[in-house]
């Protein structure tokens, strides 16, 4: 059966990738799960945050790469939902994170979830949101945020696009998500965000969709995000999605293997680019899972150019 199951990681971009690390691995306490490079160029890192197990669905990853800041606008992936459990957490981070000196709004009910906003250090837009304590979620003991209040998965990602009528096909009729309801959003509330459910839905399984004619198209850059990938199961099932979108004609990439987990990319019709990528085999695939993150991971038709690529990338531990 072709079903998606949830969100499965989000890729963003940054210029400043020793900050990137100390924030994500420090302030936000994130398990580096994967220190490896971008396999199309690999003169950038490709960091992969997640829980203590790198569960899919819980990886926030970056490319670094030297670029001026995002221009925000439309046709993008305006805010990436991290998920935390309970009042008693968010509360612990709002007043953590003013401490770091990041911007970091008020605690809201946002479509019946309590939400609380931030920015990291390069402008990065997301959202911390209660999920009730549903859902995977392996600790990290070595954080330094406390096992209650860490940083369970992803949260809802939340789109911006100028008509809304192409996306919901994209969404509704080739990857079988479902419109479940509508709610205003604050920031914009001219327009409803319509919520799209993956499978059986909940925090970890959502896409919220605006539709905003009227704004520029984004230009990409640091502090913006590149991609969000959606949870295929298997490789048997990550083929029938192949299978699927050549019946439709929809230009893709076909299947990519990217060693820790197969991709197909596709871009939805507003530009915005989406990728099919497999649960399976892992980020233990090549580490131990208990020194995952700790050294440069290569795949294996990157390993005969090894100290090549070390040595064209920065130390990630210096200060």
């Amino acid at each position: 059966m072709r079903q998606l199951t949830g969100l499965h990681h989000v890729t963003a971009i940054s210029a400043t990738i020793r900050q990137n690390y100390a924030f994500y691995s420090r302030v936000l306490g994130m398990r580096l799960v994967k220190r490896t490079v971008n396999q199309d160029d690999t003169s950038a890192y490709h960091l992969f945050y997640a829980d203590g197990a790198g569960t899919p669905g819980s990886d926030l990853t970056f490319f670094d790469w030297p670029l001026p800041p995002e221009h925000r606008g439309t046709c993008s992936i305006i805010r990436t939902g991290l998920r935390v459990n309970g009042s008693e957490a968010l509360a612990w981070w709002a007043e953590h994170l003013r401490t770091t000196g990041v911007w970091v709004g008020d605690i809201v009910q946002r479509d019946n979830r309590l939400t609380l906003d931030l920015e990291d250090p390069e402008g990065q837009r997301l959202m911390l949101v209660d999920d009730g304590g549903i859902g995977e979620f392996v600790p990290w003991q070595r954080s330094p945020v406390p096992v209650e209040y860490q940083i369970r998965g992803l949260g809802p990602v939340l789109l911006s696009v100028p008509r809304l009528e192409l996306t919901d096909a994209m969404l509704r009729l080739v990857l079988g998500m479902q419109l479940h309801h509508t709610y205003v959003h604050p920031d914009f509330p001219e327009q409803p965000v319509h919520v799209y459910t993956i499978g059986q839905g909940g925090p970890a399984a959502e896409v919220h969709v605006v539709a905003q004619p009227n704004l520029p198209i984004a230009q990409a850059g640091a502090g913006g995000v590149h991609h969000v990938a959606f949870r295929v199961s298997t490789f048997v099932e990550h083929q029938d999605w192949a299978r699927w979108l050549r019946e439709l004609r929809i230009p893709n990439s076909g299947i990519v293997d990217r060693y820790y987990f197969r991709s197909i990319y596709v871009r939805e019709p507003n530009g915005i680019l989406f990728e099919l990528a497999t649960d399976e085999p892992g980020f233990a695939v090549d580490e131990p899972t208990d020194t995952l993150g700790e050294r440069l991971a290569l795949p294996p038709f990157l390993e005969s150019r090894r100290a090549q690529i070390e040595a064209g990338l920065k130390p990630l531990d210096t200060d």
